[in-house]
């Protein structure tokens, strides 16, 4: 299947502009709504993922599901469909257009940030996980390139609950799949993941904002996978000054091994941030 170029309608309804990022499984372009005269993103899925008819039957699902859950912390979903063509399937999403970047350039251009600041980033983040984990989704894939900042500073979350790859037990030589930096150890072991799966990922990010690095760098995504089944994460003051303890312990609680051990979702997290 071809990828779409900028001036064709996807569903006869939204007008296909420039692309906006490249993911693993999808294509992100700006398009604008011809019924309401709206800009909006339109997220299209990679040909691989179309043609199975499992991952779109999920894909589907967990779109209605994130529809539901309209809320300023969220990038949200407004419509979801398969647009047939003769080359073939686009399954997309259409979600609101986020006039910003994401928090991975930011942490490009500016570096680590002090505690404050990566407390006031960590807040909306959990709070668009408490809100996910009530509803009984996890998201999966937390990591500066899925959290969103617009240009009046709100911080959004984005790609919520789409990322169900099939499981694959990484220590036992299966390739990773999911961002191997982020991964808690039970996505690594192709184990079940629930709300306690997305804390240790937050608290990765966390990390990540304190330090200007995540704590695991193998020589590939395996070994980078693979490294945090075998060690715990060191706390932030250990790599940069002026971190307090108390975000130390946050952070080293939020990345235990196990998972009965960390806190038990976002909404707990949250709390023991603010």
């Amino acid at each position: 299947m071809e990828s779409l170029r900028a001036g064709d309608l996807l569903d006869n309804r939204y007008r296909i502009g420039e692309t906006i990022a490249h993911g693993g499984m999808s294509v992100v372009y700006h398009c604008v709504d011809t019924r309401l005269d709206r800009d909006l993103a339109a997220k299209v899925m990679d040909p691989e993922y179309a043609a199975e008819p499992a991952f779109r039957a999920r894909f589907e699902r967990e779109a209605r599901a994130v529809a539901r859950l309209n809320h300023r912390c969220l990038v949200n979903v407004f419509d979801q469909g398969v647009d047939h063509t003769d080359e073939g399937d686009h399954v997309f999403l259409i979600m609101e257009l986020v006039p910003g970047g994401t928090l991975r350039e930011l942490l490009r251009e500016r570096g680590p940030m002090p505690p404050h600041a990566a407390s006031a980033v960590m807040g909306p983040v959990l709070e668009a996980l408490d809100l996910a984990h009530e509803a009984g989704m996890v998201h999966r894939d937390v990591k500066p390139d899925n959290v969103l900042i617009r240009d009046d500073h709100q911080v959004k979350l984005a790609d919520f609950g789409l990322v169900r790859a099939a499981h694959r037990d990484v220590a036992a030589g299966a390739p990773v799949i999911g961002t191997a930096a982020y991964l808690a150890p039970e996505q690594v072991r192709g184990q079940q993941v629930g709300p306690a799966g997305d804390v240790y990922s937050a608290g990765i990010l966390l990390f990540e904002l304190l330090t200007g690095r995540t704590p695991f760098t193998g020589a590939n995504p395996d070994e980078t996978a693979v490294m945090r089944l075998e060690r715990d994460v060191p706390p932030p003051s250990s790599l940069i000054a002026g971190v307090p303890a108390e975000i130390d312990e946050l952070v080293l609680r939020a990345t235990r091994r196990n998972p009965e051990e960390r806190f038990a979702d976002g909404g707990e997290f949250l709390v023991a941030v603010e």
